[in-house]
């Protein structure tokens, strides 16, 4: 019932994250493959679903094919439970799993073991570290941070960091908005 694999497919998203990636407007897509704006609005909104020809002449305005915009569809869904049975989930001493399967605004990751980012990293968006068991110590903005069991970690778009845990079964569940998401107020370049 809640299976992601049942559900049908929804192009429309997957039309609008590709116009958008190459900074083309809508006037721009319906030029180039013919069709009307109001027709692709209605499309990258799935209250249209586009004939096989008018999908073709849709990925062709884009630089891609059909099968491709089919590929990369989101599937209509909006519960969809990801079960660690799914992947044959037995923690080994280190590892990463995706909490969330697809492209959607918000990316779930559980880190169980002996992580050590190494690098700094940088996110466009929020994020938010909650540490399920264990110990971690994250470096952010030229501090340190400690974190034990039960603990959470905010961070803003843009903030440069790092991190690692500290002691063995240690268990951090990483949530962050996507990177493909425009925040609405980005704090750090408007000087706030």
């Amino acid at each position: 019932m809640g299976d992601h694999k049942e559900q049908p497919l929804r192009v429309g998203a997957a039309v609008r994250r590709r116009r958008r990636a190459q900074e083309l407007t809508l006037a721009a897509v319906a030029e180039r493959s013919g069709l009307s704006v109001p027709f692709l609005s209605q499309v990258e909104n799935e209250r249209a679903r586009p004939s096989k020809p008018s999908l073709e002449r849709i990925a062709d305005a884009l630089g891609t094919t059909a099968v491709e915009l089919l590929a990369a569809a989101d599937p209509a869904c909006s519960v969809d439970v990801v079960r660690a049975a799914d992947e044959g989930f037995t923690p080994p001493e280190s590892c990463s799993r995706s909490l969330v399967r697809g492209h959607h605004q918000l990316h779930a990751m559980e880190f169980t073991g002996d992580h050590d980012e190494g690098r700094e990293v940088q996110h466009r968006n929020d994020e938010l570290m909650y540490v399920v068991d264990g110990a971690v110590e994250v470096e952010a903005e030229g501090r340190a941070h400690r974190l034990g069991r039960g603990d959470t970690l905010y961070m803003s778009g843009g903030v440069r960091h790092r991190w690692r845990a500290t002691e063995p079964d240690t268990r951090v569940v990483v949530v962050a908005v996507a990177d493909h998401i425009e925040a609405l107020e980005d704090r750090h370049r408007k000087g706030a």
